[in-house]
């Protein structure tokens, strides 16, 4: 997914990297093909649309202007926000130009809890509310895909900081948990430790 080493410290252990659901993506997706429905059909209806160039051009310019503003625009932000968890931290990274970013120690979290409507149930997504000892003190997180999942993740992590010993690792029960219940694009970390050995 892109994620640069960097962010990593010694010994620590990418496990997730999340977008929110792609169900955000669903009104600019709607927006996108109403307005080319809607362009499309006014520069076929319009009278002398064909033969004189600057209706098309108007046409064109405002749909372009639409598409990029409602439709392109929410896909970058979506693309370019990113939730990750490690084993020692929850790292956030938000931005399509000017970037954002909050670190979060597992060993300072206190509570992590979640709620979802009906439809986000069924969608398989939720909003997580993380609760830390530090200064911001609660954090919610919209739209997270498996968040049942991902609160438990956390809990079991931020445990495991507290009593760690040694190098980071993933427990391989969770790992395994994960691998299975994440796609390919949020790969838990078994399938990521397999990527990186046929590098």
């Amino acid at each position: 997914m892109g994620i640069p080493h960097r962010l990593l410290g010694e010994d620590e252990r990418l496990v997730l990297v999340l977008r929110r659901h792609v169900k955000t993506l669903f009104v600019p997706f709607v927006v996108f093909v109403v307005v080319v429905a809607v362009a499309v059909t006014l520069a076929f209806v319009t009278p002398g649309g064909g033969s004189q160039p600057w209706v098309w051009g108007l046409i064109g310019i405002v749909s372009s202007a639409i598409v990029l503003k409602w439709a392109v625009w929410p896909f970058l932000v979506w693309r370019h926000r990113l939730h990750i968890v490690t084993t020692r931290r929850l790292i956030l990274r938000s931005g399509v130009f000017n970037r954002q970013g909050h670190d979060m120690p597992l060993s300072r979290l206190n509570d992590v809890s979640f709620q979802h409507t009906f439809w986000e149930r069924i969608l398989g997504c939720g909003t997580l509310v993380v609760e830390s000892a530090g200064e911001r003190g609660q954090l919610t997180l919209t739209d997270i895909p498996k968040v049942e999942l991902v609160q438990r993740t956390l809990y079991r992590l931020s445990d495991e900081v507290r009593g760690r010993r040694g190098p980071d690792q993933v427990d391989e029960d969770l790992a395994e948990r994960l691998d299975e219940e994440f796609d390919e694009e949020y790969q838990g970390p078994q399938g990521r430790r397999e990527d990186d050995a046929t590098t």
